[in-house]
């Protein structure tokens, strides 16, 4: 099990930028692709991106390809998530998940087994 703790949520104007971090103890981070999901207020959780246990793999949702990236400093224990060009839909409570299998690249929630505790992105226009 690892324990996940994000940070970075905030109150952004809508074509401003936030940047998430996602600290990880407890099991071998750099073994594991870790992945960030978000749940809008009366919606389902949704995959937003994940990144491989190397950092040289990633997917993106269409929603947020281009205007998201996703990276991790292995040494840190830490998984990002650099938001730009942000809009109003993308108001949610985004959540770090890892994967629950040894380096593999999943997308959907089911596939990860240890989550944060989320932090609230609202933008506003």
């Amino acid at each position: 099990q690892v324990r996940l703790v994000e940070s970075g949520g905030g109150l952004v104007q809508a074509g401003g930028s936030l940047r998430l971090s996602c600290a990880a103890s407890g099991r071998t981070f750099s073994s594991y692709a870790m992945g960030w999901f978000r749940q809008a207020p009366g919606k389902e959780r949704e995959f937003v991106a994940v990144i491989s246990w190397s950092g040289g793999s990633t997917y993106y949702a269409d929603s947020v390809k281009g205007r998201f990236t996703i990276s991790r400093d292995n040494a840190k224990n830490t998984v990002y998530l650099q938001m730009n060009s942000l809009k109003p839909e993308d108001t949610a409570v985004y959540y770090c998940a890892a994967d629950r299998t040894i380096a593999t690249m999943n997308r959907l929630s089911a596939d990860f087994g240890s989550w944060g505790q989320g932090t609230q992105v609202t933008v506003f226009s």
